[in-house]
């Protein structure tokens, strides 16, 4: 009998343990949600830069006939099993930015000099008045808009 008692005892503070544990994982739940969320919303950007300040140049900014910004510039890689692109462009206000990144060459051929000419739209940047182009987290061109 007294076996049974200390039984049930242990049964009834398994529960109430139980109990707050579920109250604490919802509450844990909750926040990685919230995290997560914020997290999809703002898009990752590539933080590691592959070219040297001096491999990069002949940088411009102008407008297409839809009013949205066209980035135009070189970028330099010796090996020829990639090629220069621009990605991720995105504006907000006044302001536009795009990442200067490196890609596998698809193109079946290679750049003799090695300079790739790279171009590239950004979608929604008729407000923008300023284009910052990016490689990994240092700037490389700050460019007004003509």
């Amino acid at each position: 009998m007294r076996i049974l008692g200390i039984l049930a005892a242990a049964v009834a503070m398994a529960g109430l343990t139980a109990c707050g544990q579920s109250e604490q994982n919802a509450a844990e739940n909750a926040a990685n949600a919230s995290a997560s969320t914020a997290a999809a919303e703002k898009p990752k950007h590539p933080t590691y830069c592959f070219y040297k300040d001096a491999n990069t140049k002949s940088w411009s900014a102008s407008r297409d006939k839809s009013g949205n910004i066209t980035v135009k510039g070189k970028a330099y890689l010796a090996d020829a099993a990639y090629s220069g692109s621009l990605s991720q462009g995105e504006a907000a206000g006044d302001k536009a930015s795009i990442w200067l990144t490196m890609s596998p060459n698809t193109t079946g051929y290679a750049k003799p000099d090695g300079w790739w000419d790279v171009s590239t739209t950004i979608p929604g940047s008729a407000a923008a008045k300023s284009v910052v182009v990016m490689c990994g987290t240092k700037t490389v061109a700050t460019l007004p808009v003509k």
